[in-house]
C-alpha cells in the first residue's frame, strides 16, 4: 500500500520541479513510511521526433509484498514504461508465469513489475486481467502518453487535476495543493453535494478544477489531451435464476479463494472483527486457512445499544484469534482535527472515529488488515432494503392516500425519540411515501434533504448554487438497474455510490492515516459479479437479510452471531452531543464559526442546536456533518490563505 503522485506536461514553463515533486511525495509519508522514490524526465523538443512531454513521477512505500525489491518507480526492461502504483494485485503470481512464458525478464518479486510487463503486452487492455485493488500512473515514452487507472470497486482513491498543457494527479487531494500558486477555490456545488449526501460524490472535489477518477475508469493524456474510459461495467439489468445451491456453491468457492489470495503478505496480518456476519464470516475463513491463530480488532463504545463486542469476543473464542479491544470514549474532539487535515474534503459519516480508532490499535501489531466492507451492498444487509421492500407496497395506494400518510409520520420520524428505535425507522419509511421510489432513496440517505438544505443555506450561498440537482449522481446509479426489482436496484446504487463514496474511502483514509493496509474479499470482482446476478430471494426473504451467507457458510458462525439482526457501525452523536461534546462544538458551530454566514441562514445552525439539545429532535449526524464541515473550513480554506497545510497536526 502507498502513495503516489506526480504529473506530466507538454510545455517547458509548465514543468514539475524536483523540489515540488518531493513536497508532493512527502505529504503522502504516512501512506508510505518505508521508502520513497522519483522518477524524473524533461521536455525535450527533438529535430524530426516533435516534442516529448515532461514527466515526474513520486512514491511512498508501504511495504508488504518483496520487502526488499518492490521500490518504486519500476520500469521494465528498457526503460521505456515507467510505474508508480498503490495498491495490491492479488493475482500477480499467476500473471507472472504467463509473462515469464512470453519471455519478460523480472527483477523483482513484486506485483507492481507484473503490471508493467502486462501493459507492455495487452497495452490498454491491461486492466481486465487485474484482480486486485489499486490506484496507478503508467508513462509510456514511446506512445508518449500517461495512463491513469482506478480499481474496479474504487478501493483506492485517485485525484487529478488537468489544466492547459499539465496534467497532476496524486493519491490524495493534498498531495496536488502543494504545487505553487494552485488555485484552492471552494465548488459551491460540490458543498451542496456534501450536505446531501455526507461526502463529495465523483468526479466532483470540494474544490473547482480538481477531480477524482471514478471507479472502473482509466485516463489518457496524450498530445496535451485527456480522455477518460470505463473498463468494466458488467451488466447490472441482467438475473440468473438457477438451483439455490449451485448459487452457494460458487460462492463458497470463490468468497474461500478471495480470502485466500489476500493472506499473502510478507509482513504481520490480520481482521477487523466486528461481530456481524461479514467480518465473522472473512475471519472464519482466514482462521481455516491459517496454521496459526490470526489477528483481530474490534472497537467498543461504553453505550450497549452500539456496541458489538461482545459478539465480536465470542466470534475470537469459537475460532481462538488473537483479539484486542479498544473502547471508544467521547473525546473525538481529539481526532478531529487529524480527520479534517487526512480526509482533505469534507466527510460526514462519523463512523471514521472508530474506523480511524480501530486502524491504530490494528497497526500495533499488524500492517494488513483484512474487512467485510461490501458484503451488506451485495447481500441485502442494511435495514433500508427492507423499507424500500415495504414502501413498494405502499405504492400501491393512490397519490392522496399516501401523502397523508406521509404527513402523519413527519413527527415520528424527526422527532425526539432515539434513532436507532423502530419508532424512528417507521417514521422516516412513511414521511417518505409521497415520493417516486426513486427519489425516496435519496430522502432516507441524505444529511439533509432538500427543503432542510433550503433552510439551511444563507441566501448568498443559494446565489452562487447552479440548477445543478444533486440527485444526478444517484439516479445515473439507479439507471444501471432500472430493470431489476426495487431491492436489488437499491443494493446496487449503494454499490455504485455509497460504498465508493463513503465506506471505501472512509476505510482508505483512517487506515492509511495510521500506515495500514485494508483489503475486503467480498470485492473481489468475481465474488461481485455473481452477487449481482443471483434474485433478491437468495439474499433477503421473511424479513431476513442475507440469506445465502447466513446458509452457505453456517457452519462458520456461533449461533447467537448468525441469527443477530444488523447492527451497523454507528457512534453515539446524539449523547455525545449533549453532553461531553456539547462545550465544544457550540464554540465552533455558533460562537466563532469561521464558516458561518458565507454558508449558512442567520439562526439555521442555532435552531438545529436548540431543537436537539431539547430533546425535540435528534440532529446528531447533521451537526456532526456541520462540525466536520466547521472544521475542514478552518485547515483547509482559511488556514491556507496564511500558510498552506503542508504538515499534518501532531500526534498522527
Amino acid at each position: 500500500m502507498c502513495g503516489i503522485t506526480g504529473a506530466i506536461w507538454t510545455a517547458p514553463q509548465r514543468a514539475l520541479t524536483p523540489e515540488v515533486l518531493r513536497q508532493m511525495t512527502d505529504v503522502l509519508w504516512h501512506r508510505g513510511p518505508d521508502d520513497a522514490g522519483s522518477y524524473q524526465s524533461d521536455f525535450q523538443l527533438r529535430p524530426g521526433y516533435g516534442a516529448m512531454p515532461g514527466v515526474a513521477l513520486g512514491h511512498r512505500r508501504l511495504s508488504i509484498i518483496d520487502v526488499a525489491g518492490g521500490h518504486q518507480p519500476l520500469s521494465n526492461e528498457d526503460g521505456s514504461v515507467w510505474i508508480v502504483f498503490n495498491g495490491e494485485i492479488y493475482n500477480h503470481r499467476q500473471l507472472r508465469r504467463r509473462l515469464e512464458g512470453a519471455g519478460h525478464q523480472f527483477r523483482t518479486h513484486s506485483d507492481t513489475e507484473a503490471i508493467v510487463h502486462l501493459y507492455e503486452d495487452e497495452g490498454l487492455d491491461f486492466l481486465e486481467h487485474l484482480n486486485g485493488m489499486f490506484a496507478l500512473a503508467i508513462w509510456d515514452a514511446r506512445a508518449r502518453r500517461l495512463v491513469l487507472a482506478r480499481d474496479r470497486l474504487g478501493e483506492k482513491p485517485l485525484y487529478y487535476r488537468h489544466e492547459p498543457e499539465r496534467l497532476l494527479f496524486a493519491s490524495e487531494l493534498k498531495s496536488l495543493l502543494q504545487v505553487p500558486n494552485i488555485e484552492r477555490q471552494v465548488d459551491p456545488q460540490a458543498v451542496d453535494d456534501y450536505f446531501t449526501y455526507q461526502y463529495v460524490p465523483h468526479p466532483r472535489t470540494i474544490f473547482r478544477g480538481f477531480a477524482k477518477l471514478p471507479p472502473a475508469q482509466y485516463a489518457v493524456y496524450q498530445d496535451g489531451r485527456l480522455s477518460t474510459h470505463c473498463y468494466w461495467s458488467p451488466d447490472f439489468n441482467r438475473e440468473v435464476v438457477r438451483p439455490a445451491a449451485d448459487d452457494a456453491a460458487e460462492l463458497v468457492e470463490l468468497l474461500t479463494s478471495s480470502v485466500q489470495l489476500r493472506l499473502e503478505s510478507d509482513v504481520p496480518l490480520g481482521a477487523f472483527l466486528s461481530g456481524g456476519v461479514d467480518s465473522s464470516l472473512v475471519v472464519g475463513l482466514m482462521q481455516r486457512l491459517s496454521t496459526s491463530p490470526i489477528k483481530t480488532f474490534s472497537i467498543g463504545f461504553p453505550q450497549k445499544e452500539f456496541d458489538e463486542t461482545a459478539y465480536a469476543r465470542e466470534v475470537a473464542e469459537r475460532w481462538g484469534t488473537e483479539h484486542h479491544e479498544f473502547r471508544v470514549e467521547p473525546r473525538c474532539i481529539d481526532v478531529l482535527e487529524k480527520l479534517a487535515w487526512h480526509y482533505d474534503e469534507p466527510f460526514a459519516d462519523s463512523s471514521a472515529i472508530p474506523t480511524y480508532y480501530v486502524a491504530k490499535l490494528s497497526r500495533q501489531h499488524v500492517t494488513v488488515a483484512l474487512t467485510g466492507d461490501g458484503g451488506d451492498e451485495l447481500f441485502a444487509g442494511y435495514l433500508r432494503y427492507r423499507a424500500v421492500r415495504m414502501a413498494g407496497w405502499f405504492d400501491h395506494l393512490p397519490p392522496a392516500v399516501r401523502g397523508a400518510l406521509a404527513k402523519l409520520s413527519a413527527g415520528m420520524a424527526t422527532g425526539g425519540c432515539p434513532q436507532r428505535s423502530w419508532l424512528r425507522r417507521a417514521g422516516r419509511l412513511g414521511e417518505a411515501l409521497s415520493f417516486s421510489p426513486q427519489r425516496r432513496y435519496l430522502e432516507w440517505m441524505a444529511l439533509f434533504n432538500e427543503g432542510r438544505r433550503a433552510d439551511l443555506y444563507s441566501e448568498e450561498f443559494l446565489a452562487r448554487l447552479s440548477d445543478a440537482d444533486p440527485y444526478r449522481f444517484l439516479a445515473a446509479a439507479q439507471a444501471r438497474s432500472a430493470r431489476r426489482d426495487p431491492v436489488t436496484s437499491a443494493c446496487i446504487t449503494d454499490l455504485l455510490t455509497y460504498l465508493p463514496c463513503d465506506l471505501l474511502t472512509k476505510v482508505d483514509i483512517a487506515s492509511m492515516a495510521n500506515s495500514l493496509e485494508c483489503r475486503a474479499p467480498f470485492l473481489d470482482h468475481r465474488v461481485v459479479e455473481l452477487a449481482c446476478r443471483m434474485p433478491i430471494g437468495r439474499k433477503l426473504r421473511g424479513g431476513r437479510a442475507k440469506r445465502i451467507l447466513r446458509e452457505a457458510f453456517g457452519d462458520l458462525l456461533p449461533p447467537r452471531v448468525a441469527r443477530r439482526p444488523k447492527m451497523g457501525f454507528g457512534v453515539p452523536l446524539a449523547q455525545w452531543f449533549r453532553g461531553e461534546l456539547k462545550d465544544y462544538a457550540r464554540q465552533m458551530l455558533l460562537d466563532s464559526p469561521a464558516a458561518g454566514p458565507t454558508y449558512f441562514r442567520p439562526g439555521a445552525v442555532e435552531r438545529l442546536w436548540s431543537e436537539h439539545q431539547s430533546g425535540a429532535f435528534d440532529h446528531g449526524y447533521r451537526l456532526w456533518g456541520l462540525l466536520f464541515f466547521e472544521q475542514w473550513h478552518r485547515q483547509w480554506v482559511d488556514r491556507a490563505t496564511a500558510v498552506a497545510a503542508t504538515s499534518a497536526p501532531s500526534a498522527i
